[in-house]
């Protein structure tokens, strides 16, 4: 049965961050998500996750400077000592917030230099799902869509497994998000039917404007279903905007959050 987390880089950002662990608790959830921690002490954030009991399932490696449009540095030549670092910041956070996977953003690949681009991206890969096999953990890798992010390159699901048979361990599988896939691709229910045993995560957003489930083109009730009935146990990330505040939101979710 699919199990809930809320993501708190998305919901109950009417509060800090630190708050928004007690309010995922209060409106049933047993785990939460990330984009990145790393603005908060990683012991504040075991604190939170300690008093309310929530699991922190996954959360991304550093991704590269943000502000400046970047979307992860995994697939560019010459960032590789900073790809590294940031491995290992990931992994002192994860240790102390008991996370066992965590997602790489392959990033937004330079203009030119493609085989240099790709050899890059399975190195990192490569070391990243090395060292998290180390602490016996997952590395999940993401196909993100090129309509909101012209370049990023891994765009879809057959991509991001390419990418992963490439590297070649057991220890990476494919996070796979509702929205970017349906923009990107469609024929969701037939792909989780397909790849769900190389699927280690899955997030949940509705197009066109990334709203909750029953706002927008896509039956998410239905897929979770789907889910459902193919044995996934594993965790769905709600990773959507809200579109009339946190709690008005979660109507849709309360049939998943008391099974």
């Amino acid at each position: 049965m699919p199990r809930l987390a809320a993501n708190l880089s998305m919901l109950f950002t009417e509060a800090p961050l630190l708050d928004r662990f007690g309010l995922a608790a209060q409106a049933g959830f047993m785990g939460v998500e990330m984009q990145f921690p790393y603005g908060e002490p990683a012991a504040a954030i075991a604190a939170r996750l300690h008093d309310t009991g929530l699991e922190m399932v996954m959360f991304n490696l550093p991704a590269g400077n943000f502000a400046k449009g970047e979307r992860g540095i995994a697939c560019l030549p010459g960032r590789e000592q900073e790809f590294r670092e940031g491995v290992e910041q990931a992994l002192d956070y994860a240790r102390t917030l008991g996370v066992r996977q965590m997602n790489c953003l392959a990033g937004i690949a330079p203009p030119n230099g493609h085989r240099a681009v790709r050899e890059t991206l399975v190195a990192n890969l490569g070391f990243a799902a090395k060292r998290l096999a180390d602490e016996g953990m997952v590395l999940l890798v993401e196909a993100l869509n090129t309509h909101e992010l012209p370049g990023f390159y891994i765009s879809r699901t057959r991509q991001a497994l390419d990418v992963i048979a490439d590297v070649g361990l057991t220890n990476i599988k494919l996070q796979y998000d509702f929205y970017h896939m349906h923009l990107m691709e469609g024929d969701l229910a037939g792909t989780l039917t397909r790849q769900l045993p190389r699927i280690g995560h899955i997030q949940i957003a509705n197009p066109p404007n990334r709203h909750e489930p029953g706002e927008g083109e896509l039956n998410i009730d239905f897929l979770l279903e789907h889910l459902d009935q193919l044995g996934y146990a594993g965790w769905v990330g709600c990773e959507y905007r809200p579109s009339k505040g946190t709690a008005a939101s979660l109507g849709w979710a309360k049939r998943w959050l008391a099974r």
